[in-house]
């Protein structure tokens, strides 16, 4: 089982679910304590002037404390942020006094309110995250079983025979990286991992379909405002290429550019690829489906809400955008270098 960890706090999906479960629990509240259905609305608008501002700045304090809390125990960081919630939320009811009097039994309350809820949405986000756990699983499955094409392997292998006569050191290179390749295919593949990593992966990949497309297969990297160090699921540039590669050069006998896009603005990573499209005769949609819905999965398991797939078909091209937050590596400095890569 994969171990509990701290809701991302910093998340827009976590921060939605957390106001919007809120607000509903007080909602219901006002509802049940009222005698009628109008006379809980106006309660709960009423509570909403002291619910609000406290909600919102306890979301705002954990998110600035995310990376000290995420450092902690997974029962650490629970109880610290508990017990940040509840003096943030004291402190709200301090500083609205003046306009809303109190005494030690609205301290008691809004103390008390701060706590339950708390627990009530780290208990939430526990077992959300606990249900996800067989998803992600069952998602890596797929990607293994996506990634390990039958005609990939045989017609790498048979490109590497034929170079082992003639050239003996690039057959010795191919293999290597057939080597590395599978060896991420086969891997858990479940944490997050640099970019650079999936950027060389992706370059190993091209540079054996490259042995057996020729100069068909021209490549045009702009990897300039790449972030090195930002951290993406594994295996999520691999088969957009293999799509790329499958659908959009193989099916010509003229050269094609497949273009790889990679830059970073505003707190957010774009992955942009583009590859030919031939509308005679292709099925580029049905080809597409398993790999665009496994990716789309592994960006909402890893990022919730924050990340998004988009596709679109133009005249002769097919292209694909992925939008992720921009998340660098622990303990990694901004290094924002290209890996070497084969060019074409």
């Amino acid at each position: 089982m994969i171990p509990d960890k701290l809701p991302d706090t910093r998340n827009l999906g976590v921060l939605l679910r957390s106001i919007v479960s809120v607000n509903l629990l007080a909602f219901l509240f006002a509802i049940s304590a009222s005698d009628s259905f109008a006379s809980g609305v106006q309660r709960f608008v009423e509570n909403a002037a002291l619910l609000e501002p406290s909600l919102l700045l306890v979301l705002a304090v954990l998110a600035s404390l995310r990376n000290v809390l995420a450092n902690l125990s997974y029962s650490q960081g629970v109880a610290a942020s508990v017990v940040l919630a509840v003096f943030t939320s004291l402190l709200v009811r301090k500083g609205v006094a003046d306009l809303y009097p109190a005494n030690v039994f609205a301290y008691i309350r809004a103390g008390g309110s701060a706590l339950c809820l708390s627990f009530g949405l780290f208990g939430y986000f526990r077992l959300r995250g606990r249900a996800l756990s067989p998803l992600l699983a069952e998602a890596r499955l797929q990607a293994l079983q996506a990634r390990i094409r039958p005609h990939f392997l045989f017609n790498s292998l048979n490109a590497v025979l034929s170079l082992i006569r003639s050239q003996p050191r690039k057959a010795e290179q191919a293999l290597e990286d057939l080597a590395d390749l599978f060896r991420v295919f086969m891997a858990e593949n479940r944490d997050l991992v640099p970019l650079a990593r999936e950027v060389s992966l992706a370059g190993q990949y091209l540079g054996i379909e490259g042995l057996r497309l020729g100069e068909r297969l021209q490549m045009e990297w702009h990897t300039e405002r790449m972030p090195a160090d930002a951290m993406v699921p594994p295996l999520i540039l691999q088969p957009l290429l293999e799509n790329a590669v499958l659908h959009g050069i193989e099916p010509s006998i003229t050269p094609g550019i497949i273009s790889i896009n990679i830059f970073c603005t505003r707190d957010e990573l774009h992955i942009d690829i583009r590859n030919p499209y031939f509308r005679e005769g292709g099925d580029h949609h049905a080809g597409n489906k398993m790999a665009m819905g496994n990716i789309r999965e592994r960006l909402r398991l890893h990022f919730d809400a924050e990340a998004n797939l988009k596709t679109m078909v133009g005249t002769d091209y097919y292209q694909v955008h992925l939008t992720l937050p921009y998340r660098p590596a622990k303990d990694a400095r901004h290094d924002h270098n290209t890996p070497t890569l084969p060019r074409r």
